[in-house]
């Protein structure tokens, strides 16, 4: 999302521009789905939680929030998946403030699930395997900065055991070709981002960046997890489409 701060409404300026851009979606859903960031096929945790009946939420962060909300809201068992800011102070959780990279805030989204459904390593698997790059040091794709770095913001010491014994259990395989540098953060608040933000995927398919970034990361977990994979997305503003 990198210098995209000044224009957040994706406006063409001209319908020849708009067409072109939907011919080139068009033509990627024809095509395998690639990206500045493939997806790698990686085993299911070793350590899990038990499948139980409730509620329960999980906090990942990697990257532009659109290409990771996008790719949970078509997950079974994800009931929503609101993006946002965590890692920082209240009063600095706004875009333009968490874009300086001063905050310690990191574009994030919280996943409220069922856990009967899906589960936290599920979730995870997901989260390592097509929603973005676990290798890539405070960056994702074209976007720099440590608001957009990997990070599992635990819920509690369960999560935080989960996550760990994950991450060591991916690197001891060599399932990337670099080390994983998520880190693991606790106690963190996470604030809900601004309007315009949520289910930007969904109501944005023909915009560059998520033609090229965040597409592909949908069309992977299709293709990937069909278990886990819901076609209509759980969307976060009323009346949206879907």
């Amino acid at each position: 999302m990198t210098g995209i701060a000044k224009t957040r409404t994706p406006i063409f300026k001209s319908a020849l521009a708009a067409l072109i851009v939907a011919a080139a979606a068009a033509a990627f859903w024809q095509s395998p789905a690639r990206s500045a960031e493939d997806a790698v096929v990686i085993p299911p945790p070793a350590m899990d939680e038990k499948a139980a009946s409730g509620s329960e939420k999980a906090i990942f962060a990697g990257g532009c929030f659109w290409g990771v909300q996008g790719v949970f809201q078509h997950v079974k068992g994800v009931t929503k998946a609101v993006s946002g800011y965590t890692g920082g102070a209240k009063d600095d959780a706004v875009y333009e403030t968490v874009g300086s990279g001063r905050t310690g805030h990191a574009e994030s989204v919280e996943i409220t699930y069922d856990p009967s459904k899906v589960t936290y390593g599920q979730l995870l698997q997901v989260y390592f395997s097509v929603a973005h790059n676990p290798t890539q040091l405070n960056y994702q794709g074209p976007d720099s900065g440590t608001q957009y770095r990997s990070t599992i913001f635990a819920e509690n010491s369960e999560q935080q055991k989960i996550a760990q014994s994950y991450i060591a259990q991916l690197d001891k395989a060599k399932v990337f070709p670099k080390p994983i540098v998520t880190t693991l953060e606790t106690g963190k608040t996470f604030y809900p981002a601004e309007e315009y933000h949520q289910d930007f995927l969904t109501l944005n398919p023909t915009y560059p960046y998520i033609v090229y970034n965040d597409l592909p990361k949908v069309a992977n977990l299709k293709s990937l997890f069909p278990a886990l994979y819901s076609e209509k997305p759980v969307l976060v503003l009323a009346g949206s489409k879907s």
